[in-house]
């Protein structure tokens, strides 16, 4: 490709919209140009990474014997109702209707299509297991779309589902799909984890999520540097922290607290640690079949803990928690926010301790009396023992119970892996005959890739002070030739040209940038892209012999003989 039949459209300061570092690159760059909130269209050099995204997912599914299709955008509510989510799933999901009044959706998944699909055309057990993948574009209606092609509206992403006769043989392809997400992100030249993670709304019992290292990422990451093991923040368990529950040395005493609503402020003004306070977080739920009966819960963290929602959701009685009211929390406990605890409430309350806070011992929490806090405060002696559950997140340097410290790091989801079970087969009745003749019904599995999003997070990983400096793999072009003087000498032309002709012929993707643009503007253009390798082809380099090879990374060009340019190439390629 030559630059000058190209579309090529650089910008030097990105919109002001633009506030993590992929979205103004890939702006400035001109890769994306937006059309509407959270919808962008790719430009050429875009798409070309697009592509090559697509290319690499496409090849390890194809090898790991999944078969692709192609499900539509546009799907018919009728099969959301079906499954239970066209309610369940909220306002991300799009509902639209056509001329005739019927309800249809922009698809942000495609599990129910899927399903159906395998109800109509899995008939066997001899069909079985199956793997159907399509690379589509998707939408989700989001509140503030944000951050460009990270957390866009309409985005492209890759899913996958497996259907197998029982447990044990969907676990196989789920384990297969692992395998080829961790290919398929090593060849993208990506720094990842893969970490146990929540299942969400898709639902299921088993779950991984692929995330890209970036300190830009929305994901805490719980790892420990020693071990193999990494969880998203919501799931990983945290540990007590106090290994046995301490005798009761101090006596129960009601201290005033005043204008100290928080636990930080507690602790200042009674000059104790933190890590002496107990936080106090009061939740409601309501009654299926009345809304007007509501249950009071009250869940204990430390001081310097924070509550995991997703955690906390999972606790039987639980599920669709809210926060409590100011006028529940009033009639509960007689006492504002800021200032409540678990002992002597106005009405009966649940209470739930996390594991740290039920072994604490002379802990401090609120009173019920705005102002006034208790100290001294002991499980059993002054309080019922609680209920006990694992409630907070994972902090970095927390121990792991299997040895070593647990770390935290950021990371931008990129992929995602769930076993689903029967979960949609059921809701759809996706039947199969087993080799007893009777119908049993097919086991699935979910398996996602955000095409769109890697771009994105491959930049928020690689880039510097000059633009991005893309992975090989994904990078619009491998090499761009710059000739100095591309219409003033005829011997930087030809060499130019033999270069970029011998390039190809090894297979290269390489662009020769024929425009006529001062160095410096050419050289920034290509900085910006960030395109792998620069060779750059002068008169003053030709009278020597010798052109400059220089790595996106590196500080300086290297000096290669013409006649080993292309070899040189190849071998810098390489080891890119």
């Amino acid at each position: 490709m030559y630059a000058s039949k190209y579309h090529i459209n650089t910008l030097k300061e990105a919109p002001s919209e633009a506030e993590v570092v992929s979205h103004q690159l890939m702006t400035r760059a001109g890769m994306i140009r937006k059309a509407a909130g959270g919808i962008y269209t790719y430009m050429p050099l875009g798409l070309r990474v697009i592509q090559k995204i697509e290319a690499i997912v496409r090849d390890e599914m194809n090898r790991a014997g999944a078969i692709e299709l192609l499900m539509p955008v546009v799907q018919p509510a009728e099969l959301w109702v079906e499954s239970g989510r066209w309610e369940q799933y909220g306002p991300e999901l799009l509902r639209i209707k056509d001329r005739h009044q019927r309800d249809f959706v922009l698809q942000p998944t495609s599990e129910e299509v899927i399903t159906d699909i395998a109800r109509n055309e899995i008939h066997s057990w001899r069909q079985l297991p199956l793997n159907f993948y399509h690379i589509q574009t998707k939408f989700r209606d989001e509140r503030r779309p944000r951050f460009g092609l990270m957390r866009g509206r309409e985005f492209t992403m890759k899913d996958a589902y497996s259907f197998d006769r029982d447990e044990a043989s969907a676990q196989a392809s789920y384990d297969a799909m692992y395998d080829a997400y961790m290919r398929i992100f090593t060849r993208m030249g990506l720094e990842f984890r893969a970490v146990a993670a929540d299942t969400g709304s898709i639902g299921g019992s088993r779950s991984h999520e692929f995330q890209v290292i970036a300190d830009t990422g929305e994901d805490l990451i719980v790892f420990n540097p020693q071990s193999q093991y990494a969880a998203n923040i919501e799931l990983a368990e945290a540990p007590c922290l106090v290994a046995t529950r301490g005798q009761a040395n101090e006596t129960l005493n009601k201290t005033a607290t005043p204008n100290a609503p928080k636990c930080e402020l507690v602790a200042e003004q009674l000059q104790r640690p933190l890590t002496d306070t107990v936080k106090s977080v009061v939740l409601a739920t309501e009654n299926a079949e009345d809304k007007a009966v509501v249950k009071i819960w009250l869940l204990l963290v430390r001081g310097d803990h924070d509550l995991n929602d997703i955690k906390v959701a999972k606790l039987p009685g639980l599920e669709g928690f809210r926060l409590a009211s100011e006028a529940e929390i009033l009639d509960t406990f007689g006492c504002v926010p800021g200032y409540l605890g678990p002992i002597n409430p106005l009405k009966p309350v649940t209470v739930i301790a996390d594991r740290t806070v039920a072994n604490m011992s002379d802990f401090i929490c609120g009173a019920n009396e705005e102002g006034y806090h208790y100290t001294g405060v002991n499980w059993g002696r002054d309080l019922p023992e609680p209920q006990v559950a694992d409630l907070r997140n994972v902090r970095a340097g927390d121990p792991d119970p299997n040895g070593g410290t647990l770390a935290i790091q950021r990371g931008i989801e990129v992929g995602h892996v769930f076993f689903l079970g029967d979960k949609y087969s059921r809701a759809l009745t996706a039947t199969f005959l087993e080799t007893d003749g009777k119908p049993a019904m097919l086991q699935m599995g979910c398996y996602g890739i955000g095409i769109s999003r890697i771009a994105a997070a491959a930049i928020e990983q690689h880039h510097d002070a000059k633009g991005i400096v893309w992975p090989r793999a994904l990078a619009p072009y491998e090499v761009v030739i710059c000739p100095m003087g591309w219409n003033k000498s005829e011997t930087v032309r030809n060499t130019a040209v033999e270069i970029y002709e011998a390039l190809r012929g090894h297979g290269i993707d390489v662009i020769l940038d024929d425009r006529d643009t001062r160095p410096g503007i050419m050289f920034a253009d290509w900085e910006l892209i960030g395109v792998p390798l620069r060779i750059t082809v002068g008169d003053r380099g030709l009278k020597d012999g010798i052109v400059e090879v220089q790595p996106r990374r590196a500080e300086a060009a290297d000096k290669v003989a013409v006649s080993s340019a292309v070899a040189h190439v190849l071998q810098q390629l390489e080891s890119l």
